[in-house]
């Protein structure tokens, strides 16, 4: 991460080092303030209120402040790494690693008053992990591991495993395994999609669908002296320039999802020491489902040449000075320790560096599937400018170049989900993005369709299946890459179930007014909004 103003020349630099220096120096020395209400800008709306089965920022960043989760990651960790405690303030591991018992806060409270207890975590992780026919559980996948959860007395909850899982507690930090009430679960387990009640720091107000979202401080909250903010508006405003000019006029504090690199340029200059940037690698990247329903993306082939036809590095070059989109490659992020070494990424389908090689191939691969040359279909892209917009536009360039004809149509955000989850494109935008840098849950979606509800490719593929669970049963760091190893290349070589493009790289500007958040690779972390407060 870094806090930084962008300027121009050595003028630019001195006073970039000046506003780094004083806000630094302001921080350190300033004391948490209450009051106030944090208004802030999400560029999607929630397609439910069910953290449980949504996968999207505009779930968790205006619905997060109404919940506990069991554990969190530290707030205070900008790696977005280590599990800290949350409803759950302690928990011990047996020797054998298949036991994991919490212990649970005491006089943690409902919003209604109702006081939660080990009953209320076990009916949530049962939802999550166990759930009816007719539920989707979005994070299932992760907790293969998991044969039972008990509640042993009311504050404990006790995690049963099949096999040791080094990954667990970070699991069990997902910011969106929402702490539910088990008696509203036990009359409709899908209340929670469409009404909010949890533990959380801020209480509910309104909802009005297309302008904003209000939560008030929760005088009764469990963690005395917090939430330092009286209350939240998110505002729901799609087009980033519009988004800008709220930050830029003052109307909001921040968009936590992050800005481009001109936008960034934008706000700095125009706000200068009113302005605050933090910046870190993301994890996150747009992929590409194909739908292995429908011809001719069925045949390997095709997909095949889809990835060909890219050129991964030139892209790097280029996007990154336009979009929010700037490392290549593979199942995990660049420079963390379970990525591939570029030498060995660069043997995947899509990755070499003979672009014309590369793409003569595609167009081989194509004419051997019996594809004429021109062949058109449908790109289905999310409504969202950064970075889908400049993304989607490479894509079909890209494609054009091996003699395909792509079309692109726009999905709203909102919508983007259902129309994945229905099956009904081609080819369209997928994303990928997770709360910590860890392959059981950077990887999970990719296991067949029936155990991961958002494989949106809909394949099965049982060879997959198994080297996702040997590489997440592996407690040797390199038994386990050896495993990870062979699920990339057959994810993304073997079968190109799916496409990666580029890495993401998260820019968020804001007012410096707002204190007490801190930036990780995440966009879905430190939502809860318990440590923000607003400086006078």
């Amino acid at each position: 991460m870094r806090l930084l103003s962008t300027g121009h020349g050595v003028a630019g630099t001195l006073a970039a080092l000046t506003l780094l220096l004083t806000v630094a120096g302001a921080q350190a020395q300033d004391r948490p303030r209450h009051g106030g209400e944090l208004i802030f800008l999400v560029p999607s709306e929630p397609p439910s209120y069910d953290g449980h089965r949504e996968g999207t920022f505009g779930t968790v960043h205006p619905l997060a402040p109404h919940y506990n989760t069991l554990l969190r990651i530290d707030p205070n960790d900008r790696t977005g790494t280590q599990p800290a405690p949350d409803i759950a303030e302690a928990w011990t591991i047996s020797p054998d690693g298949l036991t994991y018992t919490l212990k649970l806060r005491q006089g943690v409270r409902f919003h209604d008053g109702s006081v939660l207890t080990s009953r209320d975590v076990k009916a949530t992780y049962d939802k999550i992990i166990f759930p009816p026919a007719d539920v989707i559980s979005m994070r299932k996948g992760s907790y293969g591991a998991v044969e039972a959860v008990e509640a042993p007395d009311p504050q404990a909850i006790r995690f049963r495993l099949k096999w040791p899982e080094a990954s667990f507690l970070v699991i069990l930090s997902s910011p969106y395994s929402w702490i539910f009430k088990a008696d509203i679960l036990a009359r409709d387990m899908r209340w929670y999609e469409k009404n909010v009640m949890g533990t959380g720091p801020f209480k509910f107000v309104e909802h009005v669908k297309g302008s904003h979202w209000v939560g008030k401080r929760n005088p009764d909250y469990w963690d005395k002296g917090k939430p330092y903010l009286d209350g939240y508006r998110a505002l729901f405003i799609t087009a980033s320039s519009a988004q800008v000019s709220a930050v830029r006029g003052e109307r909001a504090h921040i968009q936590f999802r992050g800005f481009s690199p001109a936008d960034r340029d934008n706000l700095v200059q125009a706000l200068g020491s009113k302005i605050t940037v933090q910046e870190s690698p993301w994890n996150c990247l747009a992929l590409v489902a194909m739908n292995h329903e429908r011809k001719p993306f069925d045949d390997k082939r095709v997909r095949r040449a889809l990835t060909l036809a890219l050129d991964r590095y030139e892209a790097s070059r280029s996007l990154s000075k336009i979009a929010v989109v700037k490392e290549v490659g593979g199942i995990q992020v660049p420079g963390t320790p379970w990525a591939t070494p570029p030498a060995e990424l660069e043997k995947l389908a899509g990755y070499g560096h003979d672009i014309r090689a590369a793409r003569a191939e595609a167009r081989r691969l194509l004419r051997e599937a019996g594809l004429p040359e021109g062949f058109a279909f449908t790109f289905k892209n999310r409504g969202l400018p950064q970075p889908y917009e400049t993304v989607g536009i490479w894509l079909i360039d890209q494609w054009r170049q091996i003699g395909l004809s792509v079309k692109q149509e726009t999905i709203e955000a909102s919508a983007h989900v259902s129309m994945l989850r229905r099956g009904d494109f081609d080819v369209a935008m997928d994303a990928q993005c997770s709360f910590i840098v860890e392959p059981d849950v950077d990887i999970q979606k990719f296991q067949s369709a029936g155990i991961s509800d958002n494989n949106y490719g809909r394949y099965k593929d049982p060879v997959l299946d198994d080297l996702f669970l040997r590489q997440a049963r592996a407690m040797d760091l390199d038994e386990r890459k050896r495993h990870l190893r062979a699920f990339e290349k057959r994810l993304l070589d073997d079968e190109v179930h799916y496409i990666y493009t580029l890495q993401w790289h998260r820019i968020v500007p804001h007012s410096a007014k707002v204190r007490g958040w801190t930036i990780t690779p995440a966009h879905y972390l430190n939502q809860q909004l318990d440590t923000v407060w607003l400086a006078e």
